[in-house]
């Protein structure tokens, strides 16, 4: 009985409170220990592993007065043996209820749709609210985890309901936007066909243009040739008579032209002098170009 008193074997990550004559001794790390007999005693025992703690299901209201079903899971650690034993009867109990509080002053400060979008804010809060508190009691609070939200069945009914218009309406934006961007490519292929049209019909008339005036330049160009030529003969000896000889040449054949279209009526001169005279000034006006060149 000496022995079984005196000796103590305390385990890997446990810690045991020891009280001589009702007091508190101290606190007994892992390893082989040993006690006076009937003076001292081991009081209380607790482990420094992490301690995952099932928060009860509550029921919590929002801030817009709807009532969210929660369920979590707590974890924490005795980081202080010695308050564990003294700060607290019972510090399971008081971090599981002020878990419980502190998750409902929580969700009241927060709407329907935050509550399921800022989980992870909520779990800091409860953690920050549980921890202040636990140190009198020799524990820390690692994290809370929410496992579950439930709204009641009707607010269910609801929700799915609004997700099923937001998707619709999604639905029918990206078709409305999907017209308006085929009505703005339709409109962009015209104008650009357009555009394309006008430029080959402004690039075919420049090169009509261009082709005319090419061609009237050859013809200005040959006429003036020919003009060239036909002066150079008229210098050559015998060059007047045969000029003579083509216009009379040409006035005969205006005649015979004339008088072969039908209806028509025909007057010839009463003096055929005249024909000679008209030779005689086409001559004259030969001569007095050439002078002035």
């Amino acid at each position: 009985m000496f022995v079984i008193r005196s000796v103590k074997i305390v385990p890997q990550q446990n810690a045991w409170v020891v009280e001589r004559l009702g007091k508190y001794s101290g606190t007994l790390s892992p390893g082989l220990k040993f006690l006076v007999p009937f003076i001292e005693r081991v009081a209380y025992k607790h482990s420094l592993k992490e301690i995952p703690l099932d928060v009860p299901s509550q029921v919590c209201i929002t801030r817009d007065n709807t009532q969210l079903q929660v369920d979590g899971i707590l974890y924490f650690q005795v980081t202080d043996p010695m308050r564990a034993s003294y700060g607290s009867s019972n510090y399971v109990m008081a971090v599981t209820q002020l878990a419980q509080t502190s998750l409902r002053s929580v969700i009241g400060k927060l709407e329907l749709d935050k509550t399921f979008e800022e989980r992870d804010m909520i779990n800091a809060q409860v953690v920050a609210a549980i921890d202040e508190a636990a140190l009198n009691w020799g524990v820390k609070v690692l994290r809370y985890e929410i496992k579950d939200l439930t709204p009641p069945a009707e607010i269910l009914r609801a929700m799915q309901a609004q997700i099923t218009a937001e998707r619709e309406k999604r639905a029918l934006i990206a078709a409305s936007e999907g017209r308006r961007q085929e009505q703005i490519n339709i409109a962009t292929g015209e104008r650009e066909a357009f555009i394309a049209r006008s430029e080959g019909e402004k690039q075919a008339e420049i090169n009509k243009a261009q082709g005319e005036a090419e061609a009237i330049k050859a013809v200005a160009d040959a006429t003036a040739h020919a003009i060239a030529r036909v002066a150079q003969a008229i210098q050559l000896p015998g060059g007047q008579e045969a000029v003579q000889l083509k216009v009379a040449e040409q006035a005969v054949e205006a005649y015979g032209k004339l008088a072969n279209e039908a209806q028509t009526t025909l007057v010839v001169p009463s003096n055929m002098t005249e024909v000679s005279a008209l030779v005689t000034s086409a001559m004259k006006m030969i001569s007095t170009g050439r002078n002035n060149a």
